[in-house]
């Protein structure tokens, strides 16, 4: 079908099998796309296909590229997960699930996109697939947990006490929002999970990287833009939005587009 915002879009919905059952993908491409890498979109920990809004179609016209968004499993239209995730959860999209998305959507090459914690689980498929990746943009992602993460965590949970608050989550997970609130409060409040860094794992992504985040980000500071680039071991841009917040591609769409579409033909 034709994306009704940009008409010479077309987009189409598809299921990819994976052992913990079904996983929803949504996929834009545009005239003239044949040979270019997609970019594969990584969501938030509340985040899903239909919360990207119209930003994946936005950017596929703005780059010429398929642009590619799928709900992690457990989340939006993929199917329920039973227990929690593991505390590697980050680490374990680009070995669990990652392969299979390129596996049976048919590309190699890539360009991974992702926000706040799939910001992280992009940096894991860039590693990972460290030849095959294109190029990485993080946009409001952290690299390990500090004080303004907790606090701001702490502040959701008790936000998500409104049983409102958790009805209009389920808009997007339907009777599986309190499985995806606690996935992302209790995994990242669990002791065990102070610890948790990128650290070990940018030094491997060998890819141009645009990192992007907002100055007043409630769940991190500039430091995790910041440590991303100084990590990684290809070639970095580190963008600061000023008066933004978490959620840049939806609070200055026209500033992040123009941001990466600039970036990935300087790849050219």
């Amino acid at each position: 079908m034709s994306d009704p915002g940009s008409p010479d879009i077309r987009s189409r919905d598809l299921w990819v099998e994976h052992p913990q059952g079904r996983i929803f993908v949504r996929e834009w491409t545009p005239p003239g796309a044949e040979g270019a890498s997609p970019i594969v979109l990584f969501h938030d920990s509340l985040g899903s296909v239909e919360l990207w809004r119209d930003f994946p179609a936005a950017l596929c016209a703005a780059t010429g590229r398929r642009v590619i968004a799928y709900d992690r499993p457990g989340f939006g239209r993929s199917d329920a997960r039973s227990g929690r995730p593991a505390l590697s959860f980050v680490a374990d999209e680009a070995g669990e699930v990652f392969p299979l998305l390129r596996e049976q959507l048919g590309f190699t090459r890539f360009i991974a996109f992702g926000h706040s914690v799939g910001g992280g689980m992009a940096v894991h498929c860039a590693a990972a697939f460290a030849d095959d990746c294109e190029a990485l943009i993080t946009e409001s992602a952290q690299a390990f947990l500090e004080e303004r993460t907790v606090r701001g965590i702490e502040a959701a949970k008790e936000a998500f006490r409104d049983e409102e608050q958790v009805r209009r989550l389920g808009r997007y997970h339907g009777d599986k929002a309190r499985w995806v609130l606690e996935a992302w409060t209790e995994s990242w409040l669990h002791p065990d999970f102070a610890d948790w860094s990128l650290a070990e794992v940018l030094p491997r992504v060998r890819c141009p990287l645009l990192a992007v985040h907002g100055a007043e980000d409630e769940y991190g500071s500039v430091r995790h833009p910041q440590t991303i680039a100084e990590l990684c071991s290809g070639p970095a841009r580190l963008e600061i939005m000023e008066d933004t917040f978490h959620v840049p591609h939806r609070e200055q769409p026209a500033r992040v587009l123009q941001m990466v579409a600039g970036f990935l033909r300087g790849l050219a």
